[in-house]
């Protein structure tokens, strides 16, 4: 009998942690992060952090979990994420996983080896050096050369990832966008209901606006601040989060604050795109459109939970 889990993904800015909440709570459910950021510590505002008072009693695990000065991947995620799942199951609960880190979700859903090398080969070294020297633009096309789909599928600026999948190619001869492909044909270990939850696209953006609008308000160069403060670096896997990249390089003097604000906003955008044409391409996905509920919540919760008991 496979155990089940609900997940709630979609792009940022949908909306996902109220419905996750209120989900639970109909469910008999707690929630397990797939968020990239939130994992950190002192990293609550340009992450979107639930607050302690708006979890309404719902257990939340991977959020702030890890120092800014650790390095958060895939492979950690699913360690994580097992962990806390089997806590949830001991407690007779459901795991409602909730976040817009396909990348992490589909990894955890298909138990996926996205063969995260942990060793530090010749060849990684010699690519970090290469990354330095001619640039993160340089690197990615030489991905492209070698294998044009993982080329496609991973951002330029995500250099780690663009490093590992050359290294891959290297030791194995084996293109890593064809290991991931075989590796998404399994079948899930799961019972899952796999719910991705979006909006009309000019409402999404303008949400998008509105909320770094809302983090600065709150407080965001101070937070990035005080990382920098610690020691905090753009260097950092931490680091690279939206919101935190483009304000440490505003504090570094590298453009004014104007500017970056207008990054965050366009990269968000950007960013949410991507997240939206990776669900497209998953299997068994549940489309949640709040517009054609007419952003009625009772109306979306009733159906989800409806998908729910089918799937049992």
């Amino acid at each position: 009998m496979k155990k089940k889990l609900i997940i709630l993904a979609g792009p940022t800015g949908v909306g996902k942690t109220e419905l996750s909440i209120k989900l639970a709570k109909r469910i008999g459910g707690e929630i397990i992060s797939a968020d990239s950021m939130q994992v950190y510590r002192h990293m609550d505002i340009g992450s979107a952090k639930i607050k302690k008072e708006e979890m309404q009693g719902i257990p939340h695990y991977l959020i702030d979990c890890l120092s800014p000065f650790e390095e958060f991947s895939v492979r950690v995620f699913k360690d994580l994420a097992k962990e806390a799942m089997e806590a949830v199951y001991a407690k007779g609960k459901i795991p409602v996983l909730v976040g817009g880190t396909g990348f992490y979700i589909q990894a955890l859903l298909y138990d996926i080896d996205f063969t995260e090398n942990d060793d530090n080969t010749e060849i990684r070294t010699e690519l970090e050096q290469t990354a330095k020297e001619k640039g993160a633009s340089f690197l990615h096309e030489m991905l492209r050369e070698i294998d044009p789909e993982a080329a496609e599928e991973i951002h330029e600026n995500n250099v780690k990832r663009v490093i590992r999948a050359i290294e891959y190619y290297r030791l194995t001869k084996e293109k890593i966008s064809e290991h991931n492909r075989l590796q998404r044909q399994k079948e899930s270990p799961y019972q899952a209901a796999f719910f991705v939850l979006t909006d009309e696209r000019e409402r999404l953006y303008k949400n998008i606006d509105k909320r770094v609008d809302s983090m600065l308000s709150a407080g965001l160069v101070e937070e990035v601040k005080k990382l920098k403060d610690m020691g905090c670096h753009k260097n950092m896997v931490s680091m690279q989060g939206l919101g935190y990249k483009e304000i440490l390089a505003y504090l570094d003097g590298e453009y004014d604050l104007e500017q970056a604000v207008y990054l965050i906003k366009r990269d968000t955008r950007h960013f949410a795109k991507r997240q939206l044409t990776w669900f497209r391409r998953e299997r068994n996905v549940i489309w949640v459109d709040k517009g054609q509920f007419g952003y009625d919540m009772g109306k979306i919760l009733e159906f989800m939970e409806g998908k729910i008991n089918m799937e049992e």
